[in-house]
């Protein structure tokens, strides 16, 4: 491993360590105060809306990325549109990779992904511009959350050298990492933070339309992503260092 490689895992680890125990307005003051303009907050359309009143508490050129896969729910489209006329932000949003997607529909269809597995689909319409919106970042904060996947992501840190994009030194801040869901709807709650109102409908972990549901009582947030697949490995990409650290 290069010395420069070296250098920069060992600052995530010291941070992560630094942090762990800090609140997530904590972390992301940290993070907004130290790595502006050269951050963004990665913002899906559900629960991390909380990273967006957090951090416009903090300061107020915050930058906010969304990706548009095509397929996301007319819900879900609303609440992007709510949400920037609520906080009076800018929300950079990036698309689908037209060619490769049209090259994919032209191939297998519109809904390849019930036979074949979510992985082409995803890399194509959120990997693709996931990577186009990190190319100019020296760092992004991120809503993982431990509790949302104890397959996947029951041990990400607070802070974690990106270990999928970037250059090698790019920086994932996941400021509710030790939240649970149930912490993330009382912030929502007592600060009147806008949802999506997907969540009312059964919806709690959001995607694309046609790969979530609603869940079940008692079922786990993930059982509603991707439920025609194995269970352990629910990650669309974004996130698949996540895998990596498991396997």
């Amino acid at each position: 491993m290069p010395d420069t490689d070296i250098y920069f895992k060992g600052k995530a680890e010291q941070l992560a360590k630094d942090l762990e125990n800090s609140s997530p307005q904590e972390i992301l003051e940290y993070a907004l105060e130290n790595y502006s303009p050269d951050i963004a907050i990665a913002f899906s359309g559900a629960e991390d809306v909380v990273l967006i009143d957090m951090a416009k508490k903090i300061r107020k050129d915050v930058r906010m990325f969304s990706l548009d896969t095509g397929r996301l729910h007319p819900e879900t489209y609303r609440f992007l549109e709510k949400v920037r006329e609520h906080y009076g932000i800018d929300i950079e949003i990036y698309a689908a990779n037209r060619d490769k997607t049209e090259e994919l529909v032209r191939e297998k269809g519109l809904f390849s992904f019930y036979k074949d597995g979510h992985k082409e689909c995803c890399s194509v319409r959120k990997v693709d511009p996931l990577r186009r919106a990190l190319s100019s970042l020296g760092s992004w904060v991120t809503g993982q959350r431990k509790d949302q996947s104890p397959n996947t992501r029951q041990s990400v840190p607070v802070v974690e050298l990106d270990p999928v994009f970037g250059n090698g030194n790019l920086l994932k801040f996941n400021p509710l990492a030790n939240w649970t869901s149930e912490q993330v709807w009382q912030y929502i709650r007592e600060n009147n933070v806008p949802y999506n109102e997907l969540h009312e409908k059964g919806f709690v972990s959001i995607g694309c339309e046609p790969c979530t549901r609603p869940v079940l009582p008692g079922q786990h947030e993930r059982e509603g992503r991707w439920w025609w697949e194995e269970a352990t490995k629910k990650e669309c990409g974004l996130h698949s260092g996540n895998i990596n650290r498991k396997t």
